[in-house]
């Protein structure tokens, strides 16, 4: 390169490994409860279902190990743990820090266009609960959520609360059999409040709408018994 250049150094690109692809399948696997709590997982079948060797079937379950979603017990059948009610409220905890941390600097920032942008979402998401498409409303549930990171310039936050909510989500994938249109009546309020650039409002909403989950909590068990943790 040649000497006073103003070519910046560019970050290189992280190109996903097959772990990281087994690991994803996996993960949204547990979390949508297709791989339902209790069930029993195994390196060799993971792995030729993947068309993959072993290796990189054994570093996935290690991170979801990690995160608390595999149980591997030496010489015994690997499974998916059970919901733990604990690890629900303690990852709704720092959800909640960190969104609220997140919404109070997008307030300031936001603009006319990514008001826009929400509203845009808004509609897709009201597209998916008229269709019943559970999964499809999760994740724009998740793009929701995601995009107000990104409007504060914390964007980087959305790994951290990902990481932690995925506890909730078992819980949450669960619920939108009949809270779908609740989840989108709190997204329409938390939009109008940011509309306004009411911060108080905005908080006050979002607040009331992640801890929706621990006053569902109850009843989610109640009618999924086999999914929790004694």
């Amino acid at each position: 390169m040649a000497e006073g250049s103003a070519l910046k150094v560019l970050e290189p690109l992280k190109i996903p490994t097959v772990a990281d692809t087994v690991f994803e399948e996996l993960h949204q696997q547990i979390l949508s409860l297709d791989l339902a709590p209790g069930t029993r997982v195994s390196e060799v079948e993971v792995a030729k279902a993947f068309g993959v060797s072993r290796q990189p079937v054994r570093d996935a379950f290690y991170r979801l190990s990690q995160l608390g979603f595999l149980l591997i017990r030496p010489q015994r059948a690997t499974v998916i743990t059970k919901i733990s009610e604990a690890a629900v409220l303690r990852a709704k905890f720092v959800r909640t820090a960190l969104e609220i941390a997140c919404m109070r600097a997008a307030i300031e920032v936001i603009t006319d266009d990514q008001i826009k942008d929400l509203d845009q979402l808004l509609k897709e998401q009201k597209a998916a609960v008229d269709a019943d498409e559970r999964q499809l409303f999760h994740s724009l549930d998740d793009a929701f959520h995601r995009q107000i990171c990104e409007i504060s310039g914390h964007d980087y936050v959305w790994a951290l609360i990902r990481e932690q909510k995925a506890h909730m989500d078992r819980v949450r994938f669960l619920s939108l059999a009949s809270g779908a249109q609740a989840a989108l009546d709190d997204h329409v309020v938390i939009i109008d409040a940011m509309r306004e650039r009411d911060q108080k409002k905005a908080e006050a909403f979002l607040t009331e709408h992640l801890g929706r989950i621990a006053t569902i909590l109850g009843r989610i068990r109640a009618e999924n018994a086999a999914h929790f943790e004694e």
